[in-house]
């Protein structure tokens, strides 16, 4: 049986319901449909938003040949038929493009993606990406550099699904109107909430209720509660992974875990993998608890080692053992932000070669160029002995990288440089 929400996909462009932030009549993208100037671009959003509905309103638009894939059961040998066949098409007689419209986009590696790269660049092909991923995370830069524009589709408003709900139930020759379906007002509208933003999940929901219901009889609140029960669980609710993932992170480091725990959850519900997570965990390791707790990074890297050992569902108590460790720590971004100025003034500032004592002099002719000459030992001077190390001109701007904070261990590390004075002092009187 065909999906209800397949039966209703939109046929032509004035019946698309949703993202007016860039398709309306007038738009740039609506006129260069129609006006068959379409480039190359790539579609990003949740589900059930109308990428893949557009994309074929526009090959249709296009009146050219128009290949449909998927990326999570298309590999780069049939990608290569069809670049073969379009590049026979674009340089021969009939100098036609092909659009290839590419769904889940972001399923494909580096070397798949950039297959398509010599064909956007000779023309040959026009190229639509789909991907409910972040495209800046998920698509190569190649890619990106080489498309017109990312068009960003945003979930569908409850009353625009609503709307596309009551055309279903009306439409006699493609949806449920030869069935005289009768609602109640409430209760459709609360299928059209309950969806989320996903016009798939409310049409297929509603062709659910329409198959099973008596006849006469009527969709109330309580059939929609027990159908989005039984069918929820079919469909992919997955949210923006990077949008979580930067939530998480500053929960952590606000220090809240509480909030930490839930965006985790979240991020696990949602189908991300340990590797994803688990990357960001030791990034925010380092980065927000730093020298405040050094060895955070040891047990976080533990911790998603562990996880990817036992695998889920367990591994959700490794990685929230990370989580919460961190939230519950003391912070300190010192280490980052001394990393972070220092590369800042290698693009900024002009910058003095490593200093003759300190280089390396071991090689045949390094004493003849005077690298090594006047370098003191620390160990000898009893762990510590005063001497340059920067580069001149910044050690003669006086430039300093690390701040230490009074956070947690870094209260030691501080006291210790900031004595550094005193024990060149005493192991000079001595």
């Amino acid at each position: 049986m065909i999906p209800l929400s397949t039966k209703m996909r939109p046929e032509k462009l004035e019946d698309v319901v949703g993202q007016e932030h860039f398709m309306y009549k007038g738009s740039l993208l609506y006129n260069s449909i129609k006006k068959k100037t379409f480039e190359s671009a790539i579609f990003y959003g949740p589900s059930g938003t109308g990428k893949t509905t557009l994309a074929r309103l526009i090959a249709r638009e296009m009146d050219a040949d128009f290949y449909e894939l998927n990326a999570s059961t298309t590999g780069i040998k049939e990608l290569k038929e069809i670049l073969d066949k379009s590049k026979i098409k674009f340089f021969g007689l009939q100098k036609e493009t092909t659009y290839i419209y590419i769904d889940e986009f972001h399923r494909w590696n580096k070397l798949q993606q950039d297959s398509l790269l010599k064909a956007l660049e000779d023309g040959s092909i026009k190229f639509i990406g789909s991907t409910t991923e972040n495209p800046y995370f998920a698509v190569n830069n190649a890619i990106i550099s080489r498309v017109r524009n990312i068009y960003e589709f945003k979930r569908l408003s409850t009353k625009d699904i609503l709307s596309i709900l009551k055309r279903a139930i009306s439409d006699n020759d493609k949806g449920l109107g030869g069935l005289s379906i009768s609602y109640d007002e409430q209760a459709l509208w609360a299928l059209a909430d309950m969806s989320a933003g996903d016009a798939r999940v409310a049409l297929d929901t509603l062709g659910f209720l329409a198959d099973n219901i008596d006849p006469g009889e009527k969709i109330t609140m309580e059939l929609v509660g027990e159908a989005m029960q039984r069918q929820t669980t079919f469909y992919d609710k997955s949210e923006d992974k990077y949008n979580l993932l930067s939530a998480l992170q500053k929960s952590i480091r606000g220090s809240d875990p509480d909030a930490s725990a839930h965006y985790l959850a979240r991020l696990l519900e949602g189908g991300a993998d340990i590797l994803m997570v688990g990357r960001r965990l030791m990034v925010i390791a380092s980065e927000d608890i730093g020298m405040a707790y050094p060895s955070a990074i040891s047990i976080v890297t533990a911790c998603v080692q562990a996880s990817l050992m036992v695998g889920l569902p367990e591994a959700q108590i490794n990685l929230s053992q990370a989580v919460i460790l961190m939230a519950s720590c003391p912070k300190s971004n010192s280490s980052a932000e001394a990393i972070w100025k220092a590369r800042s003034d290698l693009s900024h500032k002009k910058i003095d070669d490593v200093p003759a004592h300190i280089a390396d002099n071991h090689y045949k002719g390094a004493a003849d160029r005077g690298l090594g000459k006047g370098y003191q030992y620390p160990h000898s001077f009893g762990g510590y002995v005063k001497q340059q190390y920067l580069p001149d001109s910044l050690y003669n701007e006086g430039v300093k990288y690390y701040e230490p904070t009074e956070n947690g261990s870094e209260a030691q590390f501080k006291k210790f440089l900031e004595g550094l004075n005193t024990i060149y002092d005493k192991n000079n009187k001595g």
